[in-house]
């Protein structure tokens, strides 16, 4: 906890019950949604609000504590791996999500046609896909004489989360 809280103090927030809880919510759960942090404090902070974690995580997310991403289709996402332009991967059936390192090397789809005089630090990409627990459930569901077994079903262009 010391740590969570020496990284407030040098980020020029004040250290708060709320903020060191929040802190190691997203860090103990990475991707999570508001509603997850809120359900997750309910134990030690039963009278901590929606509105009070929200405006902990726009103070977390402003100094670059947090990192927001929100994937098509599904609510904000908080996590604490912040600085590093990593990217991520979500699953079009059940919504998981996993980080995915940058791309080394020429990676055209990272550098922009015409970057229209921005210098450009970061690129943040979104894989669509299914996840191995998912792509199993299907090919159990599936049956081993149907045709088109292990097929999904998904567009690649429309993803589909709860």
């Amino acid at each position: 906890m010391d740590a969570d809280a020496d990284l407030l103090r040098t980020s020029g927030l004040r250290v708060t019950t709320p903020r060191l809880a929040v802190l190691r919510a997203t860090e103990s759960m990475p991707h999570a949604t508001a509603d997850d942090i809120v359900t997750a404090l309910t134990a030690e902070l039963p009278t901590t609000s929606h509105q009070a974690v929200y405006g902990v995580l726009a103070a977390l997310t402003g100094v670059g504590l947090v990192r927001r991403i929100e994937p098509a289709g599904s609510p904000a996402r908080y996590e604490r791996r912040t600085g590093d332009n990593h990217h991520h991967i979500v699953c079009t059936l059940c919504g998981a999500i996993e980080d995915v390192d940058c791309a080394v090397g020429h990676s055209p789809c990272l550098t922009p046609s015409d970057a229209h005089g921005f210098a450009v630090t970061t690129a943040e990409v979104t894989y669509w896909g299914i996840c191995e627990r998912c792509a199993a459930a299907e090919r159990d569901d599936s049956g081993a004489d149907a045709p088109d077994a292990g097929a999904s079903a998904v567009a690649p262009d429309a993803p589909r989360v709860p």
